[in-house]
């Protein structure tokens, strides 16, 4: 996608933070994050959102959870937890259009989502 800003940074266009990468997905740190662990993981492929989803590409949730697995282990946070979360559509906050989950841990979240 052309204007993406996902895009720009899996091409390396626009400057990040990458803490994993393969060759289907890629993770970089958010630059405003909420939690002291706060890690974007994208398919390199666009795929706008959760709803874009289809029996050809639903495969890349699987890759974005094993990332997340990889992830964490790496950031040591495993052991304690973390939060996988995705935003689909404006209304769930959804702000970029390329299918993406935020990573969140090094603290203690608590039980409440929101």
């Amino acid at each position: 996608m052309e204007n993406c800003i996902f895009c720009k940074i899996i091409k390396r266009e626009i400057p990040s933070t990458i803490v994993y990468e393969d060759e289907k997905v890629l993770a970089f740190n958010d630059i405003q994050p909420v939690a002291p662990i706060h890690v974007l993981i994208v398919p390199k492929q666009h795929i706008e959102s959760v709803k874009k989803l289809t029996e050809k590409n639903a495969s890349i949730l699987m890759d974005i959870h094993l990332a997340a697995n990889k992830i964490a282990e790496k950031l040591g946070i495993s052991d304690k937890g973390y939060r996988l979360i995705n935003n689909c559509g404006p209304d769930a906050g959804q702000t970029v259009l390329h299918l993406h989950y935020h990573l969140l841990g090094g603290k203690d979240l608590g039980p409440k989502i929101i």
